[in-house]
C-alpha cells in the first residue's frame, strides 16, 4: 500500500506506515537440508505483529511490521527494502554478535537513522525512533558507536530476557513466560515510540548504496573508533555582510543554519549526528578560531570536513584565512557549501558569492572526485546532504590515508601508515562506487541537484 504512494512521488499518510522494520542478521543453516534458522525471527515478527493489532487501532490489511522474509522472490527486493524504511515509524534491530558483522544490517541501519535524523533537524526535536532488541546478548565491548549511544534499558524486560536473548526464552521451552512478557513489552515499547516520535516518511533509497552504520566491511565491532573533524568557516549574526538577514546566524559560526525555515537546527549539528552515525567520533569547531593554528608541515592526524558559508568571503579578513588556508593543499579536508535555493537573498547574490568563493579557494574547491566537487558547488537541502556526506567523508578518509603518518618515538628509525577503515567498506586508497542522492523535484539531473548549479 505505502510502494504505491512512493512511486507516485507522494508522501505516506501515517495511517499506511508500518510500525515497525524488523532488521535481523540472517543464521546460515547447519548442514544441507537443514531447518531454517531464521524461523525463529519469523515467530517473532508475528508475535509482535499481533500485540501491535491489539494494542492499536490498525484496520484490518494494516502492515502492522516489516521484515524482509515477506519479499517474494522476483518482487524487487531492494525497492521494497527501501520503500519500508523510508516509510516505518519504528526501526527495530535484533542485536546479536552477527548483527554487527552484517554489512547489510549496517546500511539498515544507516538508512533509517539518517532519515531519523532530518526529522529531528526539521522539528527541533530528538527523534528517538529506534528500539532495539536482544537476540543473542552482545557484551558492551563490541557495540559499534551508534548501537552504544542507544539510550535504552534492557532490564526493564526481565533478568532472563538479559542474560539469555529472545533466541533462549524462544528456545528453551522452561521460559515460555518470560518470552510472552519480552515481547508484549518490547511490542509496547514500539507502540509508545511510534506514537509519540510520528516519523514523517520520505522518499526510499537504494540501500545498497549507502554505507554501514557499523563502519567497513571486516571491521572488528566495538573497535577503536575512528575520528573526524568537522569545522565550519561561517559569519555570526555579530559580523553580517550589509543587508545580510540575520535569520540563518547565532552567536557562534557553529550555529549557522543555512537551511532555515526547513530545519530548525545548524547545519554543522546535523553534520555531526550524520557522521556519528558512521561510527566516527567526531570534533567540531570554528575555521576563525582554527584559523591560527594551521600548521602544513605536520602531517594530519585525521580526515576533516570544513563547513563553509559563500557569504563568508564577503568578510575581507576570513576571506584571507581562507585564502591562505586554500595555499597550502589538504586533501584529507573535504569541502561541503550548504546552499537553500528558498534563501532568496542567497540566490539575488549567487554568481557573485559563487565567484568569490572559487576564487578565494580554488584548489580545496576543485580537488577530490565527482561527489567532493558537487558537494562543494552547493548542497541544496537536508535530504541531499544526508545522500552525499557519506561519500565526502569516505574521499577525505581515502585522502588522510594517503597523507598521514605515524612518528615513533623520538630516535626511531622509520614512519609507518596509519591504517584507518574509511566508512564505506574501504580499507586504504581505492575507488569506490558512489552513492545515489535523490534529486529535487523537476530537476532530473542529479548532479546538478546535489550542486543546485543552474
Amino acid at each position: 500500500m505505502f510502494l504505491s504512494h512512493l512511486r507516485d512521488g507522494g508522501r505516506v499518510p501515517a495511517s499506511v506506515q508500518p510500525y515497525f522494520f524488523l532488521s535481523y542478521a540472517h543464521t546460515p543453516r547447519f548442514g544441507a537440508g537443514g531447518p531454517d534458522p531464521d524461523m525463529w525471527v519469523e515467530r517473532l515478527f508475528r508475535d509482535l505483529c499481533s500485540h501491535v493489532m491489539a494494542l492499536t487501532d490498525l484496520p484490518a490489511g494494516s502492515d502492522a511490521g516489516f521484515m524482509d522474509r515477506e519479499i517474494r522472490s522476483g518482487e524487487g527486493w531492494s525497492e521494497r527494502l527501501g520503500a519500508a524504511l523510508a516509510t516505518c515509524r519504528v526501526f527495530v534491530p535484533l542485536f546479536s554478535p552477527r548483527y554487527f558483522a552484517s554489512e547489510m544490517c549496517g546500511k539498515e541501519w544507516f538508512a533509517f537513522a539518517q532519515r531519523a535524523i532530518r526529522h529531528g533537524a526539521a522539528n527541533n526535536t530528538n527523534a528517538e525512533a529506534i528500539v532495539p532488541a536482544l537476540w543473542v546478548p552482545v557484551p558492551p565491548a563490541q557495540l559499534p558507536g551508534p548501537a552504544e549511544r542507544l539510550q535504552f534499558n534492557h532490564n526493564t524486560f526481565g533478568d532472563r530476557y538479559v542474560t539469555d536473548g529472545l533466541y533462549g526464552l524462544i528456545k528453551l521451552r522452561g521460559y515460555a513466560e518470560q518470552y510472552e512478557r519480552a515481547v508484549y513489552e518490547l511490542a509496547k515499547r514500539i507502540v509508545r515510540v511510534a506514537e509519540s516520535v510520528r516519523l514523517d516518511s520520505s522518499r526510499p533509497l537504494d540501500y545498497r548504496g549507502v554505507p554501514s552504520a557499523f563502519g567497513p566491511r571486516g571491521a572488528v565491532p566495538g573497535g577503536t573508533a575512528r575520528s573526524l573533524h568537522v569545522s565550519v568557516a561561517a559569519a555570526t549574526r555579530h559580523d553580517l555582510p550589509e543587508g545580510r538577514s540575520p535569520e540563518y546566524y547565532g552567536d557562534s559560526a557553529l550555529d549557522w543554519n543555512p537551511y532555515h525555515p526547513a530545519a530548525q537546527r545548524p547545519v554543522a549539528h546535523l553534520a555531526e549526528e550524520l557522521v556519528r552515525t558512521l561510527n566516527y567520533r567526531t570534533t567540531m569547531a570554528s575555521f576563525d578560531d582554527e584559523a591560527g593554528h594551521f600548521d602544513s608541515k605536520s602531517p594530519p592526524t585525521r580526515p576533516e570536513i570544513l563547513i563553509v558559508d559563500r557569504w563568508a568571503v564577503a568578510d575581507e579578513q576570513r576571506r584571507r584565512r581562507l585564502a591562505a588556508f586554500d595555499q597550502e593543499p589538504r586533501p584529507w579536508v573535504s569541502v561541503v557549501v550548504p546552499w537553500n535555493r528558498y534563501d532568496h537573498q542567497s540566490r539575488a547574490k549567487e554568481r557573485e558569492l559563487v565567484q568569490q568563493l572559487e576564487e578565494t579557494m580554488p584548489v580545496t574547491m576543485g580537488q577530490g572526485r565527482a561527489a567532493c566537487r558537487a558537494a562543494a558547488n552547493g548542497v541544496a537541502n537536508m535530504e541531499t546532504l544526508g545522500q552525499i556526506l557519506p561519500q565526502v567523508v569516505e574521499a577525505a578518509a581515502q585522502q588522510f590515508l594517503r597523507h598521514a603518518q605515524v612518528y615513533p618515538p623520538a630516535g626511531g628509525a622509520h614512519t609507518e601508515r596509519p591504517r584507518l577503515l574509511g566508512p564505506m567498506g574501504m580499507t586504504g586508497p581505492g575507488p569506490s562506487r558512489p552513492v545515489p542522492f535523490p534529486s529535487d523535484a523537476g530537476n532530473a539531473d542529479q548532479t546538478t541537484d546535489a550542486g543546485d548549479a543552474e
